[in-house]
């Protein structure tokens, strides 16, 4: 007799599928669906000929010649896959929490030679140095449990961009032309703006922020934004803004009456570096973000209200004012970030600190594409095989993304009750845990005793390594339960009792709240069923 499909099974056929409309070709699904099996199976190299050996370990050398062509040559658009991912697994991410920020990133890929499509010597994040490499630009829909990269765009230098040999032999499109990385960024933010993504602030990090034109290009598409700046980037400090033009000399012949600000020795924009060292000590908040793997992330901020100075004397009106957030942690000689922000003003530091800081997930994201899904370990030299093969493993990586939102609930399991705690049972680390035995002041704690607030995570739904899980500041434990009995009603395995410890689950602050409503962000304001209904813009989608 046939065994029965799990269900996980189930819905990574019909995830394959739906892939198989997005290449539009009968003879490319079975290598499709090589492809990603090989990505998904355990191994570490993750190139084309190791994937055919676990797939097909019978006929190694067509299934290789199949997979390489498909992913080499085959002539599919990789957005069309990159869109049927992202939504297969966006309702999940909108399970737990609205789309908090579109985080733009870029992502290095360390090369050796000359002859790979686009390496040039460069910054690599990955080595955190400049190094011969490849480096990628993305969008990530970002919320406050997991993220997804939606938009995958390769930076092509401008060296390779005008050499003609290069170009046709790696065979770049005849329409690409060099491009700097925040101009691909807009471009792919156009890309994402056509298909009707829930909107949210765009977040990048300062060698996006850095440039005003950037800057206004996501204003232009009305949407706000928290980006990192460089410490010498000019603003008008909080009440001052540039003088008003010079009027015309009463008498004067002819010419135009000037129409641009001015500025003037003792009138003029200051650095943010400069700026942060003027502030007062009532300025200065110590602000939490995130619980990490080694404590609470916290550091020392202001924000305040300014204005961007960059070439204002040219313009006939200053800029509107914009949130500039400067984080100087104690011990410090001097600030360590900047950011500017479009966020509404009535927003609090904490949610400030927050958005700007959501640029964490995107660098896990990566960090796990690569080490796990081999995202940097494709060996052609190709345009079209390094975007496929990227696309591909972002594919791979959003099923798995849909299958880990899945096994953490937002909430505790309705149908079961909080089990009370063991007799004497004391969370490690607790109240009066490092007093002598004996002592008459430590009570042991019984089952008459309230233990706090319990989430519940039951069989399946246990969490994976490495996934964060929402159980809010106030839970003092997490009761993990074997499978669930028939008919859904009672655990089979007894109950265990864990304390939350640092370390083991991620704990997001504010959480107290167990609607969908993205923790720490008051500006949101519709529903994922209520979005395209809803006749006026959200609330952050408009830079007004």
């Amino acid at each position: 007799m046939a065994q029965k499909k799990s269900s996980r099974e189930t819905r990574f056929v019909e995830y394959l599928e739906r892939l198989d409309e997005a290449v539009r070709h009968a003879d490319r699904q079975e290598p499709l669906r090589a492809y990603l099996t090989g990505l998904l199976l355990p191994g570490k190299r993750k190139s084309v000929e190791p994937m055919a050996a676990k797939v097909d370990p019978r006929h190694v050398q067509a299934r290789h010649q199949s997979m390489h062509h498909f992913v080499a040559n085959a002539p599919w658009d990789e957005r069309e896959v990159a869109r049927v991912a992202r939504d297969w697994v966006l309702p999940q991410l909108e399970r737990h929490a609205f789309v908090s920020a579109w985080v733009i990133d870029d992502t290095g890929v360390p090369k050796k030679g000359n002859h790979s499509v686009g390496v040039a010597r460069q910054y690599c994040g990955q080595l955190g140095k400049r190094a011969n490499c490849q480096v990628a630009v993305s969008i990530s829909l970002v919320n406050a449990v997991m993220s997804v990269p939606s938009a995958y765009r390769l930076y092509l230098p401008e060296s390779w961009a005008k050499d003609r040999r290069r170009r046709k032999k790696a065979g770049v499109p005849a329409d690409v032309r060099f491009r700097k990385k925040w101009e691909i960024a807009l471009d792919e933010l156009d890309h994402l703006i056509a298909d009707d993504l829930p909107p949210a602030p765009v977040v990048a990090d300062a060698g996006y922020g850095d440039i005003t034109a950037f800057r206004e290009g996501v204003t232009g598409r009305h949407f706000l934004y928290a980006v990192g700046i460089g410490k010498e980037t000019t603003v008008w400090p909080p009440g001052k803004e540039p003088l008003p033009p010079k009027s015309k000399r009463r008498g004067a012949r002819g010419g135009r009456p000037p129409k641009c600000l001015r500025r003037t020795a003792n009138h003029k924009p200051l650095a943010v570096r400069v700026l942060a060292t003027q502030l007062p000590k009532g300025d200065w908040h110590t602000v939490r973000w995130r619980e990490g793997t080694r404590g609470t992330m916290q550091s020392r901020f202001a924000a305040v209200r300014v204005r961007p100075a960059h070439r204002d004397e040219g313009r006939t009106e200053p800029r509107d004012q914009e949130w500039l957030i400067i984080e100087w942690p104690r011990g410090e000689p001097e600030p360590v970030k900047y950011w500017l922000s479009t966020i509404p003003e009535d927003v609090s530091i904490e949610e400030l600190v927050r958005l700007a800081k959501i640029r964490w997930r995107v660098e896990r994201d990566f960090q796990e594409l690569k080490d796990e899904l081999g995202l940097d370990h494709f060996e052609g030299r190709g345009w079209r095989g390094f975007h496929h093969h990227g696309v591909l493993c972002i594919a791979a990586y959003a099923f798995l993304m849909a299958e880990r939102a899945r096994l953490s609930p937002p909430e505790a399991i309705a149908f079961l009750r909080p089990a009370p705690l063991p007799k004497g049972f004391r969370p490690r680390g607790g109240k009066g845990q490092n007093r002598r035995r004996g002592d008459p002041r430590q009570r042991p704690q019984g089952h008459g005793e309230d233990p706090g607030p319990v989430m519940i995570l039951v069989g399946d739904q246990l969490p994976a390594r490495g996934l964060g899980v929402d159980v809010g500041e106030n839970v003092h434990h997490v009761l993990l339960l074997g499978p669930v009995g028939p008919q859904g009603r009672e655990p089979v395995i007894p109950a265990l009792v864990l304390p939350v410890q640092r370390g083991d689950l991620m704990l997001l602050e504010n959480a107290q709240d167990r609607s969908r409503q993205t923790i720490g962000r008051p500006w949101s304001t519709s529903s994922p069923a209520t979005r395209k209904a809803s006749s006026s813009a959200p609330r952050w989608a408009s830079a007004s």
